[in-house]
């Protein structure tokens, strides 16, 4: 919701007049620092290897290095070497090989290991406390056949992986509705301490981030590790979560909940308590109006029980001052257990970046945690004052004032380029968030104006509760005893309450029947307050759809890194243009029924992994089902083979090979020898060009 003038039409021209110009400071805002944008990054990124992907070297390296775009969280095993049977041949000790700005682990390898492809499986936590993996192979002397097999699911993935997401989004919204709710109780609507919906509410929003905290802290270890729900028990791995910054983060998250517990307790104790009714100076006022109609002799204590009234408000406001201050700080502190341990802390300026990032989170909990609570007050409390509304309409506004400057910071740090804004998976999510925001703006705008009818019109009469007397009061109802709504509202003497406990527990259920559909009646009958009910739910809808995409939003990997990475991966294939190498090699073995022709492709033809086929014919062009059939890759220029390998046979005359490892680019001597018979065989050679 928006802010509200005192006259509507005033606030009507001083909108019309300040949006625009509001909308053009943020689109220049928006495009100097697009415009300005650097190279930085997010989640970290494997930048290079040692073996390099695809190699294929002459002698066993001592070692395998690996660097990454920034500084990564890596265990002893983080770092895992496998021969080709899927044996470990790495010492499990892992080298911190950094020096300034060079992020490089590395491991060492056992010693006289033989000739073959090798795979290298890396796992790590960035510092943005997303966990990262790959692999990619090398060869000693040649290319061989593999039996490695590399799971199936990423890190961070999997059923541990969508718990921990849940959990992450849960907290989010239990800290929205923690922290909205209690502002809009201290901000706007203080009598709503003493409402039971609205404490719910906020203990409940308590519970469920502490409960959050507790499952994403348990879960850390599998979920950037194994994978596997069993290992939440692990104590050595929780005791190794707790040394790294995002355990230090959730810990002491959960130490700020045990404040909050506290500041909740004394909101819905003792505040509560001094606000509950009506406000202590018109309660002292209108006591003392009856006192002086039924008690003329009692006026001199008028000049006393002002000053108690005046005492009285002003202790409730150093509550409230003080209950603020303190809520302040505690809501700022959780904030920065997500700005410590996420993107904010990562990148360039983060000392920049981590305080927006507070502020960012504090404005949108106070927005939609207060929506949320505002709507709960609308529909559960039907004595709700009017003023309420226009005071969080005001915050409201501030809140999203305090959004759009720190989120157009946010995305140009996290984007870069207007490119990423449509080309990776991060901007294509902030544009739809961009989206939901608008869509909510155009539904607070309707609320605002149901609120400005709100104000207008005249206030609807509360029907008063019916009264229980005591046993020994005989009286009368008057009206009606049917609770369908229709004579509801109409007043009632106090109530006898019968003996007979059966008797009196019926006559209980009906007079909470009666006053709930009293207070709904009282809710229904005003239309203006109805309205905004109605806006207020579908802005509370949009919000959690909101919630959720900034949720998703946290844990994917941010434009930067994305077109950074990219441009790394393409920066060698721009000039060449992968395409398929096809050649067709006659041959004549010499022999009876030697003479045929093979038809060799190699898809992409690049510089890495390639897939080889083969297909023979005979001289009526008919498939050759040859006995034998080889292939050798060598480099002359620089020394490099012969790589022999021998395919597959796919079906008669089709041989295929797959992960065939081409380490460089130049001009490769293709050897096909071919076999048709026992003694009869030939080589047939063709020299092409790998980018």
């Amino acid at each position: 919701m928006t802010a509200t003038a005192p006259a509507p039409s005033t606030a009507r021209v001083r909108a019309t007049a300040l949006l625009p110009r509001l909308a053009l400071v943020l689109a220049a805002l928006l495009a100097a620092l697009f415009t300005a944008a650097s190279p930085a990054t997010a989640h970290a990124a494997l930048t290079a290897s040692d073996p390099k992907d695809g190699a294929v070297v002459a002698t066993a390296p001592a070692q395998v290095t690996l660097s990454f775009s920034e500084q990564v969280a890596l265990g002893d095993d983080s770092i895992r070497v496998l021969d080709p049977q899927g044996r470990r041949v790495d010492t499990g000790e892992l080298r911190d090989m950094c020096s300034g700005n060079t992020v490089r682990y590395g491991t060492a390898l056992h010693t006289g290991l033989p000739d073959g492809t090798y795979t290298v499986a890396w796992q790590a936590v960035s510092a943005d406390s997303h966990p990262i993996s790959g692999a990619f192979t090398f060869s000693i002397g040649a290319p061989s056949a593999t039996d490695v097999t590399l799971p199936a699911t990423q890190a961070g993935g999997g059923p541990v992986g969508i718990a921990y997401g849940i959990a992450r989004y849960a907290a989010y919204a239990g800290f929205t509705v923690l922290v909205g709710g209690a502002a809009f109780i201290l901000l706007c609507w203080r009598r709503g301490a003493a409402e039971r919906p609205l404490q719910k509410l906020v203990v409940r929003a308590w519970v469920t981030l502490t409960t959050a905290t507790l499952v994403m802290l348990v879960l850390r270890t599998p979920y950037t590790g194994s994978g596997k729900f069993a290992d939440a028990f692990d104590l050595d791995g929780l005791r190794a979560v707790l040394e790294t910054k995002t355990g230090a983060s959730l810990v002491s998250r959960l130490l700020l909940l045990g404040a909050a517990a506290l500041f909740v307790a004394v909101l819905f104790g003792v505040y509560a308590r001094r606000v509950q009714g009506a406000g202590p100076e018109e309660k002292a006022l209108a006591s003392e109006g009856h006192e002086e109609e039924a008690h003329d002799e009692e006026a001199h204590n008028e000049e006393a029980h002002e000053q108690e009234a005046h005492e009285e408000a002003r202790a409730t406001n150093d509550l409230t001052f003080g209950l603020a201050l303190g809520g302040a700080v505690v809501a700022g502190g959780i904030a920065a257990t997500w700005a410590l341990s996420e993107h904010a802390s990562t990148g360039i300026q983060p000392g920049i970046a981590m305080p927006a990032d507070i502020l960012h989170l504090l404005a949108v909990a106070t927005w939609l945690g207060g929506l949320a609570a505002l709507l709960v007050a609308l529909h559960k409390v039907p004595g709700m004052e009017r003023a309420a509304v226009r005071r969080f309409s005001t915050v409201a506004f501030v809140s999203v004032l305090v959004l759009a400057v720190t989120g157009v910071y946010q995305s140009w740090r996290q984007l870069g380029s207007w490119s990423a804004l449509t080309g990776t998976d991060y901007g294509q999510l902030l544009l739809v968030k961009v989206g939901l925001v608008a869509v909510l703006l155009g539904v607070a705008y309707l609320s605002r104006k149901w609120t400005a009818r709100l104000a207008d019109a005249p206030e609807a009469p509360v029907a008063a509760p019916a009264e229980v007397a005591g046993p020994d009061d005989v009286s009368r109802e008057t009206g009606s005893d049917d609770v369908d709504g229709s004579d509801v509202s109409r007043e009632t003497e106090p109530v006898t309450v019968p003996a007979d406990p059966e008797r009196a527990a019926q006559l209980a259920r009906q007079l909470a029947a009666r006053e709930s559909a009293r207070e709904k009646q009282v809710r229904d009958a005003d239309p203006n307050r109805a309205g905004l009910r109605r806006s207020v739910l579908a802005e509370a809808g949009i919000a959690v759809i909101l919630l959720a995409v900034t949720t998703v939003l946290t844990s994917t990997e941010p434009g930067r890194t994305v077109e950074q990475e990219a441009g790394r991966g393409s920066a060698g294939a721009t000039a060449v243009p992968d395409r398929a190498v096809k050649i067709t090699l006659p041959f004549d073995t010499g022999g009876q029924n030697g003479k045929g022709s093979v038809r060799l492709e190699l898809d992409p033809g690049r510089v890495g992994a390639n897939t080889l086929h083969l297909w023979a014919d005979s001289g009526d062009g008919k498939p050759f089902d040859l006995p034998e059939i080889k292939v050798a890759f060598t480099l002359p220029a620089k020394d490099i083979g012969p790589l022999p390998l021998v395919p597959d046979q796919a079906a008669p005359g089709h041989w295929t090979a797959s992960g065939v490892q081409l380490p460089l680019a130049g001009e490769w001597r293709i050897d096909v020898t071919v076999r048709t018979s026992d003694i009869d065989q030939t080589t047939v050679q063709k020299t092409v060009k790998i980018g």
